[in-house]
């Protein structure tokens, strides 16, 4: 009877030893390679680009809806799109709108970013100013990952909302619940300034 009781017991803990793995390490990896493999295409494609494998755009729009019901439009004055890469857009003078259930409306801006159009993920670069009426967020960089509802904002962040004033190295940012992870790069302590 032992036997069998210990013969479970082992075959139980193997089991959740296996779903911890696969949660908290191979299912992040996952995540984290597809978004890096987005950010990696951006930063190789100023040393690439050749414009005879390119498209150019002016005054390009596109519209969509993000978990099923809200509604979306990511707007650029000039585009390139790169033959090899037909997915990712990289824009100039990105400007994004969103429209949250809520009735709020997001608009984010920045010199520089970039589209995928498969996953709806946005990147933008170079003076990333975010806002919903409430709340404003300036930036060097900010990461809209679409599949996980997210703001990852980054390199001389500020955030100014009713709670007060926030400055970081990078905000994690959910406008949906208004919440917001601050972060310090290298996993050292939280340095920040909170004024009111």
């Amino acid at each position: 009877m032992k036997k069998k009781h210990l013969k479970m017991q082992l075959t139980l803990v193997s089991i959740g030893l296996l779903l911890f793995i696969l949660t908290y390490v191979f299912y992040p990896n996952i995540k984290k390679n597809k978004v890096s493999k987005d950010l990696s295409i951006g930063k190789n494609f100023e040393k690439t680009v050749d414009t005879e494998k390119m498209t150019t755009f002016d005054s390009l729009e596109y519209k969509g809806l993000y978990d099923f019901n809200k509604p979306f439009k990511v707007k650029s004055k000039k585009a390139y799109i790169l033959n090899k890469e037909p997915d990712i857009v990289h824009m100039d003078n990105m400007h994004v709108i969103m429209y949250l259930t809520d009735g709020r409306i997001v608009n984010i801006t920045s010199d520089k970013g970039r589209y995928n159009k498969t996953t709806y993920n946005c990147f933008f670069e170079q003076n990333v100013k975010a806002t919903d009426g409430s709340t404003k967020i300036f930036s060097e960089n900010l990461n809209l990952i679409a599949t996980e509802n997210l703001l990852e904002i980054y390199n001389n962040v500020s955030l100014d909302n009713t709670a007060g004033y926030v400055e970081a190295d990078k905000i994690n940012y959910n406008f949906e619940t208004k919440h917001f992870k601050i972060l310090m790069f290298d996993d050292k302590s939280i340095k920040m300034k909170i004024f009111r």
